[in-house]
């Protein structure tokens, strides 16, 4: 008996630990600096659904998508972390970040996850790590990696329209939702932890404020997103003042609300807007041009509230100060 015993005994540790438990595959506070823009498509067919029946993800989509703030964030580097302990089984480097739109389409050709890092966990499990940035691989094949190890940085290689790393979980060449291994989907809610891959479950994000600013015009979208759209200082002679928000996960229906604030507590200017479609990420922008006499020195400030059925989803705020 006892040597049956023992071989139980042994072999416990490897039945516990069938499933790699994932640590975060970026180096960042989601919520803060960071925030998950799609996740797995869950919609057999030609429509996109995430894990929740959320419209956070698109058709096909394959994995779990931990997106930056900014370009300027990307360009200041962020770490992609090996997820699980493995081994490196494959690596791409040296494609551009230029994205979807600006990389030539032969390049792109097979290439969708631009420069990556593949790695085995054993039992058929492997994680996938996509977007990465051209020179920044820190790893090659046969390489044994630890659970947080830096494995390269975010970037803007393949085929992708924001940084972020695209981060595929795979069981026997399967994808599987790391949020959701057992399949068994709860409308409109996280079914809890029990059947997550997470070590931390990072919880469901069914959207939020990623950015807010103010600046003296209306920003383009692409300044925005580069991160060069807030000032937080600006003459009294301004042309403008004009308050902006960046919102990922937007559905038809809310309202965005951005509020301009005078250095002496009034409310200058009140804009909301009720959005007639769903975007993974969605600008908006409110303001008022100067008024005569010039805008009174002191801090202004900007409040931006996401509004979803009548509850609040998240609130953001800038301070931008006016001096003669």
């Amino acid at each position: 008996m006892k040597p049956l015993l023992a071989l139980l005994f042994a072999a416990l540790p490897l039945a516990l630990h069938a499933e790699p438990r994932l640590g975060l595959p970026i180096a960042c506070t989601l919520g803060d600096d960071c925030f998950l823009l799609n996740h797995v498509d869950r919609d057999p067919g030609p429509g996109a659904a995430d894990f929740t029946c959320g419209p956070a993800s698109y058709d096909g989509h394959k994995g779990t998508d931990f997106a930056l703030v900014s370009f300027a964030a990307m360009r200041a580097g962020v770490a992609v972390l090996a997820a699980a302990p493995g081994v490196v089984r494959g690596v791409r480097d040296g494609m551009p970040d230029l994205g979807l739109h600006d990389t030539p389409a032969d390049l792109l050709e097979g290439r969708d996850c631009g420069n990556g890092v593949l790695i085995d966990h054993g039992d058929g499990w492997e994680t996938q790590y996509c977007h990465l940035a051209k020179g920044s691989l820190g790893v090659q094949e046969g390489d044994r990696v630890e659970i947080g190890a830096e494995i390269g940085l975010v970037g803007y290689s393949g085929v992708t329209e924001f940084p972020h790393v695209h981060l595929a979980v795979r069981k026997d060449g399967v994808e599987i939702d790391p949020f959701d291994t057992d399949g068994i989907q709860v409308c409109g809610a996280d079914d809890g932890p029990q059947d997550d891959l997470w070590l931390a479950p990072p919880g469901y994000q069914p959207g939020g404020v990623v950015a807010a600013g103010m600046l003296d015009a209306v920003p383009g979208y692409d300044a925005v997103k580069e991160g060069g759209a807030h000032r937080a200082a600006l003459p009294a002679d301004a042309p403008a003042l004009v308050g902006w928000t960046l919102v990922h996960g937007a559905r038809a229906g809310d309202v965005v609300e951005i509020v301009l604030t005078a250095p002496d507590g009034e409310i200058f200017h009140r804009h909301a807007e009720r959005l007639d479609r769903t975007q993974a990420l969605v600008m908006r922008a409110a303001g008022r041009k100067r008024p005569a006499g010039g805008w009174a020195p002191g801090d202004w400030q900007v409040d931006t509230t996401v509004t979803r059925a009548g509850a609040v989803l998240d609130t953001a705020r800038a301070v931008t100060r006016v001096s003669r």
